[in-house]
């Protein structure tokens, strides 16, 4: 069973992001709060639901949650910016756009850039420890797929509608047979091999 709260008395948010290590398409972070006594035995870390039980569960969390909202940060800012900043960043919109203000936060792993003056914490494996982390993996990463999903019908030659732009053996194959698209992250090694010398398709 997931705990609670980690600040006992606070309204407390929790974050998380998908798509960090992905070589194409957006980095997408949510961030949830829920009521303080809420429950949900069913509430698991992303990972361990099948998609079908995640996109079920989304529903439960955006009609129970107190708030809760999804924040986006594209490729070419991510090329700009780097990924851990860039996942920071896409945390930050998540959290500016809550309807209710957190007076903490809640963060999966172990590095998170200070969201002006609200304390926060960093949870390793959080998302399998915390239910608002737990919901917050969920929809950032049901979100995410539904946007890979679009562009996979866009760009098909790239199995994204499998590999959600994760480095696939099948990913790679077609990068180099067909180059990159304007969702590719160009400051990613693309190949594997070390080589950014690739071309260009936009």
């Amino acid at each position: 069973m997931l705990k609670g709260c980690y600040f006992e008395g606070k309204i407390e948010a929790g974050c998380d992001e998908a798509g960090r290590g992905c070589l194409a398409g957006s980095v997408y972070a949510a961030a949830v709060i829920f009521p303080a006594d809420y429950q949900n035995e069913e509430l698991n870390d992303s990972k361990q639901l099948t998609d079908k039980k995640r996109h079920q569960l989304r529903e439960i969390i955006e009609r129970d949650a107190v708030a809760w909202a999804v924040g986006v940060v594209t490729p070419e800012e991510i090329d700009k910016i780097n990924i851990l900043n860039a996942s920071f960043l896409a945390m930050h919109r998540a959290l500016d756009q809550l309807k209710v203000r957190p007076e903490a936060i809640i963060v999966d792993g172990n590095r998170f850039k200070q969201y002006g003056e609200v304390p926060h914490v960093c949870i390793v494996k959080g998302d399998a420890k915390y239910l608002s982390i737990a919901a917050a993996s969920i929809l950032a990463k049901t979100y995410r797929d539904d946007y890979m999903d679009g562009l996979a019908e866009e760009y098909p030659q790239y199995d994204w509608k499998s590999n959600k732009g994760y480095p696939t053996k099948k990913h790679r194959e077609a990068i180099r047979q067909y180059g990159v698209t304007p969702y590719h992250r160009m400051s990613y090694n693309l190949l594997g091999d070390g080589q950014l010398d690739i071309p260009f398709e936009f």
